[in-house]
C-alpha cells in the first residue's frame, strides 16, 4: 500500500484525549509489503478504568497494574514508528491520544497519518458504513480480540490484504497516496467535502445524525476556520467530541464580520447547539436601576430585560446574566469603595449598618455623610457599567461588502436593537416600514458598543435612516 507504515491500534479509559489514558498499544510495521515487527503491551494508565471500558475491552485496573507506563513504551513505540507513516482505523483518535501522551512527555511528536476509514470510503463509495465492525461483516473477517489492541490491527490488516487483492497493490498505492497529500486531519466520517466549503465571511454548522446542530460558528474565513477545529481536537476534548460526532457541515454566507456575528448569535439562540455555551442563553438578563433621588432606599432597583426599554439604557447599570451575579457584583462594588450596604439595598434595618460598624462605610446611614455625597460616589463607582445610550435619533444602518462575492449587507438597527439585515433598497424600505417591539439581546449590543464606541472603532459603512 505504502513503502514503509505501521498499522496501530489503542485501547483507552475513554474517548477524551486530554483527560484520559492509554491502556493498550499494538502495532506491526510494514515495509516493502513485508511485516518486519509487531510489538504489542498493556500500558498502566495511573487511573482508574471505567466499568464501561472494561466490559467493551476486557481490559480490567488488575490486568493493568503491573504493566509499564506509557512513559517506559515510549521509546519502543517511537522506533517502531520511525520513519513510517501511521495507519489506523479513525486514526485522529489514535493520533490525537498519542500526540497528548508525549506532549506530557515534551516531546512532540511528528508523523503522517492515514486513516483507513477514509480510505474505505474512497475504495468502496456505494456502502454508507465503514466502521471496523462493518468492514468485518462486509468482507466476512472475524476475530475473537475484537476491542483489544491487537485483534483490531490484524482485522485492518487482514482488510488491506482483501482490498489489495480486489483492487490491485497500484491502485490502493494511489488511493493512499491521495489521502496523504489531502487533508488528513478531516473527520472521517465527514460527507461534506471540505472544499466546498467557501472561505468566505459567514456561519457554519455542524451537524450529526440529528435534525439540530452540533456546534454553530462564525469566521470570516469559514473554510479555514472550520479546519482549525480538527486540527486542534487532539487538545481540546470538546473539539474532540465533536470530531467524533459530525456528519456534515452547513454554512450560511455574509458580506463581513458583523454579519457573521449577529447571525451567529441569533442562530445559537433559536438553535440551542449542544457544544455552544457562551450564546445560548436567552434574553434572561436583569440590570440596576439608579433612583435619581439620593434619599431613595433602596438606591437600586433590579429591573430584567423583559421590562426594560431600549430608549432608556443610559439609566441602567450591568446588564448581568442572573440575579445572583447582580448582586455579587453589587456587594463587591459595596465593599471596594466603601458604599452603605443598607442604602444600597443589600441590608435591611435603620442606623448604622454593619460595613459602618467595623469602618467600611462612610456613615450615610448615621448621619456621618450627607445622601448627595453618598449618591455621587455610587454614580462613580457605577460608571463603568452604565449602559450606553443609543447615540442616533433614529434606525441607522451598517452597510457590509464583500469584493470577493459581490454582496452587500445592509444591517439595520434602533435603540441597539438588531430589526434586519436586508441586502438592497427594496428589502431596506419594507425593513424601514415595519413596526415589530424591540427586543434587546446583550451580545448584539455588545458587538454594536465596540464597533461604534469603542476608541479608534471605525464608523465606516454607517448610513443615517
Amino acid at each position: 500500500m505504502l513503502p514503509c507504515y505501521v498499522v496501530l491500534d489503542l485501547e483507552t479509559t475513554g474517548a477524551n484525549p486530554v483527560s484520559d489514558r492509554v491502556t493498550e498499544i499494538a502495532a506491526v510495521r510494514i515495509e516493502g509489503g513485508r511485516e518486519v515487527a509487531r510489538w504489542s503491551t498493556l500500558v498502566n494508565p495511573a487511573i482508574s478504568i471505567p466499568p464501561f471500558i472494561q466490559n467493551l475491552t476486557g481490559i480490567h485496573n488488575a490486568m493493568v497494574a503491573d504493566a509499564p507506563r506509557f512513559e517506559q513504551a515510549a521509546t519502543r513505540l517511537l522506533e517502531v514508528l520511525e520513519g513510517a507513516v501511521l495507519v489506523a482505523h479513525t486514526v485522529r483518535f489514535d493520533h490525537g491520544f498519542l500526540k497528548n501522551e508525549f506532549e506530557r512527555l515534551q516531546i512532540d511528536l511528528r508523523v503522517k497519518t492515514l486513516c483507513t476509514v477514509r480510505l474505505s470510503r474512497k475504495l468502496y463509495p456505494q456502502y454508507r458504513g465503514h466502521g471496523l465492525d462493518a468492514i468485518m461483516q462486509r468482507h466476512g473477517l472475524y476475530t475473537a480480540e475484537r476491542h483489544r489492541a491487537m485483534g483490531d490491527v490484524d482485522m485492518v490488516l487482514a482488510w488491506l490484504r482483501q482490498a489489495t487483492q480486489e483492487f490491485g497493490a497500484e491502485t490502493l498505492q494511489a488511493r493512499a497516496s491521495e489521502l496523504l497529500g489531502s487533508a488528513s486531519s478531516v473527520p472521517s466520517q465527514l460527507e461534506t467535502p471540505i472544499k466546498s466549503i467557501p472561505d468566505t465571511p459567514g456561519v457554519y454548522l455542524f451537524f450529526g445524525e440529528g435534525p439540530l446542530p452540533l456546534y454553530v460558528g462564525k469566521s470570516v474565513k469559514m473554510r479555514s476556520r472550520v479546519m482549525s477545529h480538527f486540527q486542534a481536537d487532539h487538545s481540546v476534548g470538546r473539539e474532540m467530541r465533536i470530531a467524533q460526532e459530525i456528519r456534515t457541515v452547513q454554512w450560511r454566507e455574509t458580506a463581513g464580520e458583523l454579519g457573521a456575528l449577529l447571525l451567529e448569535s441569533r442562530l445559537v439562540k433559536e438553535m440551542q447547539p449542544v457544544y455552544n455555551r457562551q450564546l445560548r442563553r436567552l434574553n434572561s438578563l436583569c440590570a440596576w436601576r439608579l433612583s435619581a433621588d439620593p434619599r431613595a432606599r433602596p438606591l437600586l432597583t433590579l429591573v430584567s430585560t423583559d421590562e426594560l426599554d431600549s430608549r432608556d439604557l443610559d439609566s441602567l447599570f450591568g446588564p448581568y446574566r442572573s440575579k445572583r451575579q447582580a448582586l455579587d457584583a453589587l456587594r463587591n462594588l459595596a465593599a471596594e469603595r466603601a458604599l452603605c450596604p443598607q442604602a444600597l439595598g443589600l441590608e435591611s434595618g435603620k442606623g448604622r449598618c454593619f460595613a459602618q460598624q467595623i469602618g467600611q462605610c462612610q456613615g450615610v446611614c448615621c448621619g456621618l455623610e450627607t445622601p448627595e455625597r453618598h449618591h455621587l460616589r455610587l454614580q462613580v463607582a457605577l460608571a463603568a457599567q452604565r449602559l450606553q445610550a443609543w447615540p442616533f435619533p433614529g434606525k441607522v444602518g451598517i452597510r457590509e461588502y464583500d469584493a470577493r462575492t459581490d454582496r452587500t449587507d445592509i444591517h439595520v438597527f434602533e435603540h441597539w436593537c438588531h430589526l434586519a439585515t436586508v441586502h438592497d433598497e427594496a428589502e431596506l424600505e419594507q425593513a424601514l416600514q415595519t413596526h415589530s417591539p424591540l427586543a434587546f439581546d446583550l451580545d448584539s449590543y455588545r458587538v454594536l458598543v465596540k464597533r461604534l464606541l469603542a476608541p479608534g472603532a471605525a464608523m465606516r459603512g454607517l448610513i443615517r435612516l
